[in-house]
């Protein structure tokens, strides 16, 4: 390893700081001319209502690209962690590192991609040590919410960094070895410089639970209902999968899977070892000749979405699954904050239908987090002992009150930070060094756009004020000829005053600007476009109170 004296070693997010999702984050070392990196994590997040037409939402990467990347380590196989690597890998190709379950997600995604065959994709066993430059990197177990969720070890000339991802304290998980607290103890005697740590639940008192009760609340649940039962829960929770299953089962149902993720992940699962001892799960297609109180549906979709399996159910064009009148659906997931108008509907839908709804509001017991709540975070800082503490994965206000609480275990150093602050580990004091260009990029029909694109901040301006387009032909001497059509998108119109009357009406405004212009004004384009606009967005005004629609005027020159 290096003993060069101008070396730091230095912390960088550039995605899942002040935010929950969206995690990228990178280790560098060396001069600060010559740094060699490593980056953990290479998350998505996703669009909302402010985002129109944007689904999937990634880091910026372009301070790392051209720098020498040896390697990007994924700590677990969730989207926010893992999604966004058939995006941004040409952007900052490297070997990438990970556990089995991981590994065998990730080449779906690549495959997807185009991207296999370029990528070196390398299998790191459990527990295992990789070695990249000045990085010694150990995957160390620890209990969450998918197989194989690991913390990374990171050993340097100055110091060892603990990134312990997205983590929970489990004594009886369902799937997967408990927290190996020996390793993280030992790292703590050793002397930890650094814990980057989950902010997710820093509000929340006390622990997260245990699956192991999950499924036991489940069972309960599920020998009380008749008919048709679905449970909704995320594809990517197996432990949550596996103990809907082991409830099915317990009850006399079997298992139907519904959603294309819930069939990848389920073969993921099986591929290191997971869910063998299950009977085989029903097709769509035979379910439907099994007697309503002999199966059970896990469907995709608990968070509203639009095109998964539970909203097509609710919506009625399922092709093979149907819901009614004294079936059941569970949700066995939580409500992620923005989503909860999306639920609301999807549940107003099947309520309507006559399923009976199951909820964690009205039945705690069937839901725990996987992310560490305060009683759990407390012992992960009496375990590794950090001298600083960087907390990542939350809003502004959860890494705020994390800083607060590693302040209140002793931890002699805490900084809150955003993403695009590089952070100086050692030597010396943990210091802010600089604040490098960072953000998101939106796909955008299959192509990449950077956040204030144009094209993005149009469709929000249509969105709102809708749009007007314009069409008038001129001739050679700059005179109009003809009637000016004006036809309007996303606007209004009554009784009283019907959208063609308004539109009749901006037509007479735009004639009226064109017939102030001198004719030789008319013969240029660029004058004629802004005559228009100016006079229909003004006129928008005050026919829709205020309202200033896009105006696109198509000239004729005849």
């Amino acid at each position: 390893m290096s003993a060069n004296p101008r070396d730091e070693l230095v912390f960088l997010p550039l995605g899942g700081s002040n935010e929950i999702g969206m995690n990228f984050n990178a280790y560098g070392f060396g001069p600060p001319d010559d740094r060699r990196w490593i980056i953990v994590d290479v998350g998505v997040t996703f669009g909302d209502a402010s985002t129109p037409g944007v689904d999937v939402i990634v880091p910026d990467p372009t301070y790392l690209e051209g720098e020498t990347i040896l390697g990007i380590v994924l700590t677990h196989a969730h989207e926010d962690h893992i999604g966004a690597l058939g995006w941004l890998w040409p952007r900052i190709k490297a070997p990438l590192y990970a556990t089995p379950f991981t590994a065998f997600l990730i080449r779906e995604k690549l495959r997807d991609a185009v991207l296999l065959d370029q990528v070196e994709l390398n299998e790191a066993p459990l527990g295992s040590t990789i070695t990249l430059g000045d990085f010694e990197v150990t995957f160390v177990t620890i209990t969450h919410s998918i197989p194989e969720p690991n913390g990374l070890a990171i050993k340097t000339p100055l110091g060892t960094v603990l990134h312990t991802g997205d983590w929970k304290i489990d004594e009886d998980p369902v799937i997967g070895a408990r927290t190996d607290v020996e390793t993280i103890r030992r790292l703590g005697e050793e002397g930890v410089l650094a814990m980057v740590c989950d902010s997710t639940n820093v509000f929340v008192d006390g622990t997260a639970g245990s699956e192991t009760d999950v499924r036991d609340a489940l069972v309960e649940l599920i020998g009380s209902l008749k008919g048709k039962v679905a449970v909704g829960c995320f594809a990517s929770n197996v432990a949550r999968v596996d103990s809907v299953i082991r409830a099915a089962e317990a009850c006399g149902r079997r298992v139907c899977l519904v959603g294309r993720s819930m069939h990848r992940i389920t073969a993921a699962a099986k591929s290191v070892g997971l869910l063998q001892d299950v009977q085989d799960f029903v097709s769509e297609d035979e379910a439907g000749y099994f007697p309503d109180e002999s199966i059970l549906y896990i469907c995709t979709g608990s968070q509203g979405e639009p095109r998964a399996a539970l909203n097509r159910i609710a919506e009625g064009t399922h092709p093979h699954v149907t819901l009614g009148q004294g079936d059941s659906c569970v949700f066995s997931s939580r409500v992620i904050p923005g989503n909860e108008l999306a639920i609301g509907r999807m549940q107003d839908k099947l309520a309507e239908r006559g399923v009976r709804l199951y909820t964690e509001r009205d039945h705690p017991g069937i839901h725990v987090s996987g992310h560490p709540c305060r009683d759990e975070l407390k012992q992960m800082y009496q375990w590794a002992r950090p001298r600083i503490a960087v907390p990542t994965h939350g809003q502004r206000r959860h890494l705020i009150e994390h800083v607060n609480l590693a302040k209140d275990m002793q931890t002699p150093e805490a900084v809150a930070l955003r993403n695009g602050d590089l952070l100086r580990l050692a030597p010396g004091m943990a210091e802010i060094i600089d604040e490098v260009p960072s953000g998101r990029l939106f796909v955008d029909g299959g192509v990449l756009s950077p956040e204030g694109s144009a094209a993005l901040k149009e469709r929000r301006h249509a969105a709102v004020a809708g749009m007007l387009a314009v069409a008038v032909a001129i001739d050679g001497r700059g005179k109009v000829v003809g009637d000016i059509e004006v036809r309007g998108v996303g606007l209004p119109g009554d009784a009283d005053y019907s959208l063609d009357d308004a539109l009749d009406d901006l037509a007479e405004e735009a004639d009226a600007a064109l017939a102030r212009m001198k004719s030789e004004s008319r013969l240029d384009d660029a004058a004629v476009e802004q005559a228009v606009g100016r006079a229909l967005k003004k006129a928008s005004q005050r026919i829709w109170d205020r309202r200033r629609p896009i105006v696109e005027t198509l000239i004729v020159r005849i």
